[in-house]
């Protein structure tokens, strides 16, 4: 057979993974959670001339740890990644993450977009416990299935690209091989 999309062209034809996403529309910003029934297979290309991440260190092929729990994608630039120790949170209490002795780390990486025009919203607390980001991570976990939307919607509802708007997108590839063996990958991304 030869290579094609996969059935909806998601990232979520892929087996186990699921794709939540919440957004504050007056706020401009969102947050959008890629998590599966079990740790899974990752890989990250960062880039641009600010990056704002965490944990993607450990998606690097060299290192040893090789898999993930959850990713988060956010808006909210370095306040962002609260939606990320959220995400951890939720997932301790799920019971997943990876074991070391008696303890479990949920393994969260994450990335952020730049979308802060909060300076008409002077009355949002962009940080701290109860960050609009620690918020909408919360939302967004709960929120996971096999269908999600695209466009401005999760960390790409505040994407913009100089004066385009951006968003959130995601595509799949499959094939099916002459031993019988189907493999699909799945990409997400959120264009600021």
């Amino acid at each position: 057979m030869n290579p094609a999309p996969g059935k909806r062209n998601l990232i979520t034809d892929i087996l186990g993974i699921q794709v939540g996403h919440a957004e504050d529309c007056e706020i401009g910003t969102g947050v959008t959670i890629i998590t599966g029934d079990k740790p899974f297979s990752t890989a990250v290309d960062v880039r641009g001339g600010g990056p704002g991440t965490r944990e993607t260190d450990m998606l690097s092929l060299e290192n040893s740890i090789g898999r993930a729990d959850a990713i988060v994608l956010s808006g909210g630039s370095a306040f962002g990644l609260d939606a990320c120790s959220e995400v951890q949170d939720l997932l301790r209490n799920d019971n997943k993450g990876y074991k070391v002795g008696k303890a479990l780390i949920p393994l969260v990486p994450g990335a952020v977009i730049f979308d802060l025009n909060l300076k008409d919203k002077p009355h949002v607390n962009i940080s701290g416990e109860h960050s609009p980001w620690r918020k909408l991570a919360n939302k967004a976990y709960k929120s996971a299935s096999t269908d999600f939307y695209l466009g401005s919607f999760g960390a790409g509802c505040g994407a913009t690209t100089a004066t385009l708007k951006g968003g959130q997108g995601s595509a799949s590839w499959s094939q099916t091989f002459s031993n019988g063996e189907e493999y699909t990958v799945g990409a997400i991304v959120i264009n600021n």
